[in-house]
């Protein structure tokens, strides 16, 4: 017994040397460093593991500090210094000014390098693999391409009217719908119906719900304190989840494969891919990633902003009604609007704008890195501090957006009614990280937002008021479920539409 007592001592003792050597090199990687000028001002943490990560909507926390500190404060995750913007003219001084110096990403322990291989693209950091993986999406994603992807909007945009008349009370469910019809048939050439209970939509949903899981602060926590990858397990989930998206991706590349073998294949974005890959050097495996981090984004975006598009248009009736006003005005009422229509559609396109900045989708927005000491106003952004612009603060700069949590399309119109060009949102990322899939995802917006106003006016269920804050917690707002009232304005709504289609 005395020898037994006598070995626990002696392995408490070396256990307490270890976690003693541990903190003491911690507390030299992670005190805050002198720099050449102070940082932006932030709240006061720990001197030793910073400040305590949000525990739900990140975005929201942002904001109270934006207005406590001003627009840019710094914050500090264990090792992670963040200089969080949350204002419009500072996004423009840091994030468009110097973009070169922010084309970097954050190391991303779990989400990047462990679930997702090194191989998404949103997480890349500065490098020959983003470079390659950027030049094949853009030459897909460029506006004169993304304007031939119109026909199959258009389509299951008139598809998902069909769905409101049908089962209104799924409204959600036929955004996300159409959201993966349109993305599978771009990326994968699928031109058989979308179901979003359809197994490999499910299985993609899956993955984004894991991923989205350590994009938020509270799951950084290996970011932070980069050591815990070394406990033995720490990362076994991560790297079965890795697994199950690896084989994913794969899957859905190898059906196109057989399809192109069989002379089957829609053009299609994995087509251009594997009809290039000799050129673009990407790996099967970067191929592969490259299209299904394309579904996970543009369909996840697209069916979070048609929900806000509804949610809007129940709570603020009069704007509803200037965009119908326009819509019978140039439309009128004996066919459907298109993306022909556009030009003379300002109201259409601002109640979109204004969609994307009264509840931005990507709220949080996604970090970027510094690779050089950027000065601002007499502050330092450090070289290798991460640099997020708080996309829910930056949509409330009430100097830019006054009254910024009133739903007011007309702030993106002219006197004439025309659309301002002067009035900029970050819907979609700065400088050289910005979406490059926007125009199709702005397209999508449109069009759903011109066809669902014209075809229904949307009414508020008058026993389930509509709680505007209510959204799921992520990197990616998602309304949560709310109850409407699809009332048809088109006489013969159902017979017009099913014509338009054939």
């Amino acid at each position: 017994m005395a020898e037994l007592l006598m070995s626990q001592t002696v392995l408490w003792s070396l256990a307490v040397c270890a976690i003693g050597a541990a903190l003491f090199r911690l507390s030299r990687t992670f005190i805050p460093k002198s720099y050449g000028a102070p940082l932006p001002p932030g709240p006061p943490g720990h001197w030793l593991f910073g400040n305590t990560p949000p525990v739900s909507h990140a975005y929201r926390h942002y904001a109270e500090l934006t207005e406590e500190y001003g627009p840019v404060f710094t914050i500090r995750y264990g090792g992670r210094l963040v200089c969080v913007i949350g204002r419009c003219q500072a996004a423009v001084d840091i994030m468009t000014k110097h973009s070169h110096e922010l084309i970097d990403r954050p190391r991303s322990i779990v989400a990047g390098e462990v679930i997702s291989g090194g191989m998404r693209i949103l997480l890349i950091g500065e490098g020959e693999r983003l470079r390659k993986l950027r030049m094949s999406m853009h030459a897909l994603l460029e506006p004169h391409v993304s304007a031939a992807y119109e026909p199959i909007q258009m389509h299951h945009a008139l598809n998902r009217i069909i769905d409101l008349i049908e089962r209104p009370e799924a409204h959600l469910e036929h955004a996300r719908k159409y959201a993966a019809s349109v993305i599978m048939a771009v990326t994968y050439g699928k031109t058989t119906p979308t179901s979003y209970s359809d197994p490999e939509i499910q299985d993609v949903m899956r993955c984004i719900a894991r991923l989205n899981e350590v994009l938020q602060p509270k799951g950084q926590l290996a970011d932070s304190f980069p050591i815990l990858q070394y406990i033995p397990g720490y990362l076994s989930q991560a790297r079965r989840y890795h697994q199950d998206e690896l084989r994913l991706f794969r899957s859905q590349v190898d059906i196109v494969k057989e399809q192109l073998a069989k002379n089957e294949a829609q053009p299609c974005f994995v087509t251009y891919l594997l009809d290039h890959q000799d050129e673009s050097g990407l790996t099967d495996d970067e191929l592969a990633y490259l299209a299904g981090s394309m579904f996970g984004a543009g369909s996840d975006t697209t069916a979070a902003a048609l929900g806000v598009v509804t949610m809007a248009a129940a709570c603020y009736p009069n704007a509803q009604a200037k965009v119908q006003a326009q819509l019978d005005k140039v439309v009128g009422r004996d066919r459907p609007p298109t993306f022909a229509d556009q030009d003379m559609l300002p109201e259409v396109t601002a109640y979109a704008l204004e969609v994307l900045r009264w509840r931005p989708v990507a709220a949080q927005g996604f970090a970027h890195k510094a690779t050089k000491d950027i000065i601002w106003q007499n502050y330092v952004i450090p070289a290798g501090a991460e640099v997020l612009g708080c996309h829910w603060a930056i949509s409330r700069d009430p100097a830019v957006f006054p009254d910024p949590e009133i739903f007011r399309p007309e702030r993106w119109l002219n006197e004439d009614g025309r659309l301002r060009d002067d009035m900029k949102f970050f819907t979609f990322g700065f400088g050289r990280r910005i979406c490059p899939g926007r125009h199709v995802a702005d397209r999508s917006i449109f069009i759903n937002t011109a066809l669902v106003l014209w075809a229904f006016n949307i009414l508020p269920d008058l026993h389930k008021p509509i709680d505007r804050m209510a959204f799921k917690d992520g990197p990616l707002a998602h309304p949560e479920p709310f109850t409407v009232q699809f009332n048809p304005r088109i006489d013969d709504l159902k017979k017009k539409v099913s014509l338009y289609m054939e």
